[in-house]
């Protein structure tokens, strides 16, 4: 299956759900669903894929839902007016653990904005104490902030921290305290869908942003690798 971008139908298909936001809909919009949103969706994952294997051999590129690919359903528990999601979001990541808790490359996209990023985006509690006891480690502590700070120099985003106060017993003083306060890890770029979305050139364009940020995803890799056998 070749990628030749994501078609511009597939940004008219979401901008549809927002105005047409039910079950119903989309089940009489299946055909189009498919053709816009599914098929160029697993030809990226297959790509780009490949592409990433030359940074990380490893990696997982499934083109499945529930695996690289997200569902187009939110949780009806939550969502019972707005039941179809706005955004298609896309995924590869590294190591056994849950995708959401795993070193990864991500993308989201909708009809106002492209979303890309390397990391964690929600740190759950048992990875949150453990990456909090790793960076204990003045030198870990460092290597992070110093990658943080070379991706802040290339024109990428570091999220806001999400906690105001430290750790109880966390000496404040120490270099970089303040990377305790996050509670996720991930850097990102957002574009507009611009031509190079609706084209290959996209593969070219994301892949530079993954190799700009590989030493982020190996730092966050190491970290859950330590998560595993803490939680073996």
């Amino acid at each position: 299956m070749h990628f030749k971008g994501f078609p511009k139908e597939g940004l008219d298909f979401l901008s549809n759900i927002i105005i047409n936001n039910s079950k119903e809909w989309l089940d009489d919009h299946k055909e189009e669903y498919e053709k816009y949103i599914v098929t160029p969706n697993k030809a990226y994952v297959e790509e780009m894929g490949e592409h990433l294997q030359i940074l990380v051999p490893n990696i997982h590129a499934i083109p499945k839902v529930n695996k690289s690919l997200f569902r187009i359903y939110r949780d009806a528990r939550f969502h019972r007016l707005d039941p179809i999601k706005e955004r298609i979001g896309i995924i590869f990541w590294q190591g056994a653990t849950h995708r959401m808790q795993s070193a990864s490359f991500y993308m989201h996209y909708d009809p106002f904005e492209v979303f890309v990023a390397t990391g964690i985006r929600n740190f759950k509690a048992p990875l949150l104490a453990v990456y909090r006891e790793y960076i204990k480690n003045d030198v870990k502590r460092e290597t992070l902030h110093n990658i943080l700070e070379s991706l802040r120099d290339k024109g990428y985003t570091i999220p806001e921290a999400k906690y105001k106060r430290f750790p109880l017993g966390l000496n404040k003083e120490d270099t970089h305290a303040y990377l305790y306060l996050y509670g996720a890890m991930f850097a990102f770029k957002i574009f507009e869908p611009d031509e190079t979305f609706h084209s290959e050139s996209i593969i070219d364009r994301n892949f530079k942003v993954y190799e700009d940020m590989l030493d982020l995803h190996q730092w966050i890799y190491q970290l859950t690798c330590v998560e595993e056998i803490t939680s073996e």
